[in-house]
């Protein structure tokens, strides 16, 4: 195996217009690592502004991580062991979240701790089983960790056509939840596909007009469609904010509960994220799929093009 892998790389801090294909050192596994070949790497809007993606904090205090490998979700094959893994072996098919202070995924290698890998599923290919980790654990960390979601609960989620509200959806209805989803005029058809028994079209409707006394709202918009939701939650019921934190003194006055948490690389969430995938019971979306080489044309496009699903980078196999 040589010592050096093609890489996306960015060696300052910027947007697209930074990063490079190129030769880079391959990465070695540690203690209680495991190396995986990718196959597929997905990217996600967003990522290469987050402090995350570029030092070792989430606030922008730690230190510089330049060069840095972007992308942090993949489908691969494990390729080596570190000392001490007994959970996996050379060839076993995986996949995962990389830990945002971390190298990505948009290589021909990548390294990461064996404990936060999972089996790939096994109903779909690697382009599909790249484009689940980020969006699949978001969803199910919101709706059964945070929401701490029961069958026959009404869920209203706020972007049900996006890449994380397209899992929301999936998930809810799947785990025997109600869900009500707000979207585009040409995405409606797609979300209630995806198993939302009624959508709202954003731009000509107001939510609060068609829905109430939901048990649980996951929001992926901020601003105003945030500050509107309070009223449609039922006393008790829970405001889980991805886009933007909640404000606390506006969960107490309505007597409900509001959350804000960053998703986190977890094997138990992804095992049950696959076996969902598996069962035929959620579909990763990918709108388009790229070479490694054209991972730059793949983040502009995230920042100027509405998608359905992923944009995902084919490395190998």
């Amino acid at each position: 195996m040589s010592n050096t892998m093609h890489a996306v790389r960015a060696h300052r801090r910027g947007g697209p217009e930074q990063l490079v294909h190129e030769e880079a050192p391959r990465p070695e596994p540690g203690p209680g690592e495991v190396l995986v070949a990718v196959r597929s790497a997905s990217i996600t809007s967003g990522e290469l502004t987050w402090d995350a993606s570029w030092t070792d904090s989430f606030d922008g205090t730690g230190h510089d991580r330049t060069p840095v490998i972007p992308s942090h979700e993949f489908s691969g094959v494990v390729a080596a062991l570190g000392g001490g893994v007994t959970s996996w072996a050379e060839g076993d098919e995986v996949y995962g979240l990389v830990p945002f202070t971390q190298d990505g995924a948009a290589a021909e290698y990548v390294c990461l701790a064996a404990d936060i890998l999972a089996p790939k599923p096994a109903a779909v290919d690697h382009d599909r089983a790249a484009a689940a980790p980020l969006a699949g654990l978001t969803a199910w960390q919101a709706l059964v960790d945070h929401a701490g979601l029961r069958a026959g609960q009404h869920v209203l989620v706020h972007g049900g056509a996006g890449g994380v509200g397209s899992f929301v959806v999936q998930i809810a209805a799947a785990l025997g939840a109600e869900v009500t989803a707000t979207a585009g005029a040409a995405d409606l058809d797609f979300v209630r596909g995806l198993g939302a028994t009624r959508v709202v079209d954003y731009a000509h409707g107001h939510f609060e007009d068609h829905v109430g006394d939901v048990d649980v709202v996951v929001d992926l918009a901020g601003g105003a469609t945030l500050a509107r939701s309070w009223a449609v939650l039922r006393p008790g019921g829970v405001l889980v904010g991805i886009a933007e934190p909640p404000d606390p003194q506006e969960a107490a006055r309505h007597g409900v509960r509001g959350v804000f948490f960053v998703v986190e690389p977890d094997s138990a969430g992804l095992r049950s994220v696959g076996r969902l995938i598996d069962e035929g019971r959620l579909t990763p979306a990918v709108d388009r799929v790229l070479p490694l080489s054209e991972a730059r044309a793949g983040y502009e496009a995230l920042a100027r093009e509405h998608r359905r699903g992923k944009v995902v980078l084919h490395v190998s196999g």
